[in-house]
């Protein structure tokens, strides 16, 4: 039996929580006798983001009631201490963990995800506790791992470059679009338009909002925009993360609450419409490990001027409008370029739905469960 951790899409942690639920999802529609689910169930067990379809819920499932805070510490300790934890994953003959979480297993074969090392190369963007925490116990997850999957060539370099794992130890398996992001059509534009109460013209931002994401110069780029465009607006669409206070403060001081605004969360069967409704989106972002929401952008038929760093232009190929991310006259230039060039925006529009359809999650099942084979094969 092959158990995924799906803690991630369980708890809805962002782009972790979606890597994991179409990961296993695609797995068990290639191949479902091979698979279990394994998740902490938190403190509240009855309060999970993840409903199970038809495909997952069929899986078997094993569970702990642990918090992630309390769940996480005793993964750790377990590692340091060489304490087994085989108990909770029986008859496991490998085990995925989709985040950077790694159970202590004693003579089961594991395989570790790593999305990105943003607490090592931005360490003033993360909370004091969980910068401590990562710095301590990834360098031990990626020795401890049989395998490890980067989610991107760039992901794969930064664990060679910082912690001098063998290149043959780490493979490349890309992420991609969900299937239900797709070009919306008038009818459910019009309907999001209505339920959100959508500006006419307005840039949107895909992500959980936290520092790295550059919003800050984003904000000045835009307010510089409304002296062209005075009806443009600022629409954010995904979760509070971390340390944002700055950046709300940013938006009240500067008195924009009316053109600026932030949707939340927005539910996966209103999001694709959202997308497609706005002028443009903007990826500012100083660093991703992947940057999915690009491939989610392209995939409903919208057009993305992004930054160039790290693993951007490696996803968004030539689809994508680039810009220097702390190069606010820059990141300015390219939108309002954009904006302005109709003819260069409908090829970047159908650039972009070519280029998401690279990316499928069957794809990515097939490459991640060649990994396994190769594992498990004497």
């Amino acid at each position: 039996m092959i158990y995924l951790d799906i803690s991630a899409a369980v708890h809805a942690r962002a782009g972790l929580g979606r890597y994991a639920e179409n990961l296993a999802r695609a797995l068990a529609q290639e191949q479902p006798e091979r698979f279990a689910l394994f998740h902490n169930l938190g403190r509240d067990v009855s309060q999970t983001h993840l409903a199970l379809d038809e495909t997952l819920a069929r899986l078997p499932r094993r569970t702990v009631p642990y918090g992630y805070k309390p769940w996480r510490t005793a993964v750790l300790f377990g590692q340091l201490t060489h304490i087994p934890f085989n108990r909770l994953v029986p008859q496991a003959e490998l085990f995925h963990a989709t985040e950077h979480l790694l159970l202590p297993l004693r003579g089961v074969p594991t395989v570790l995800t790593v999305h990105d090392l943003i607490f090592k190369l931005f360490p003033e963007y993360h909370k004091k506790l969980n910068y401590w925490y990562l710095n301590w116990a990834m360098p031990l997850y990626c020795r401890r791992a049989t395998k490890i999957i980067a989610v991107s060539a760039h992901t794969r370099q930064d664990l060679i470059t910082h912690y001098d794992i063998d290149p043959a130890k780490i493979v490349v398996v890309h992420e991609a679009a969900a299937d239900h992001f797709r070009e919306p059509t008038a009818d459910e534009i019009t309907a999001v338009r209505q339920k959100y109460n959508l500006p006419d013209q307005f840039l949107i931002h895909l992500s959980t909002i936290e520092p790295r994401k550059n919003l800050p110069r984003l904000l000045e780029a835009f307010q510089r925009l409304r002296l062209q465009f005075p009806d443009l607006h600022l629409l954010l669409a995904g979760a509070k993360g971390w340390l944002y206070d700055d950046f709300f403060a940013q938006i009240e001081r500067e008195r924009l609450g009316q053109v600026v605004r932030a949707l939340g969360w927005v539910p996966d069967e209103d999001l694709p419409a959202v997308l497609g409704a706005a002028s443009l989106a903007v990826q500012p972002s100083l660093y991703e490990g992947f940057g999915l929401p690009l491939l989610e952008h392209m995939a409903a038929g919208q057009v993305v001027a992004a930054s160039y760093a790290s693993s951007f232009p490696e996803i968004g190929g030539n689809a994508a409008a680039y810009f220097d991310p702390t190069d606010v006259n820059e990141i300015t230039a390219v939108i309002q370029h954009l904006l302005t060039h109709p003819d260069e925006y409908q090829q970047r529009r159908q650039l972009g739905l070519v280029q998401s359809q690279r990316f499928s999650w069957r794809k990515t099942a097939q490459e991640t469960l060649a990994i396994y084979d190769e594992i498990l094969t004497p």
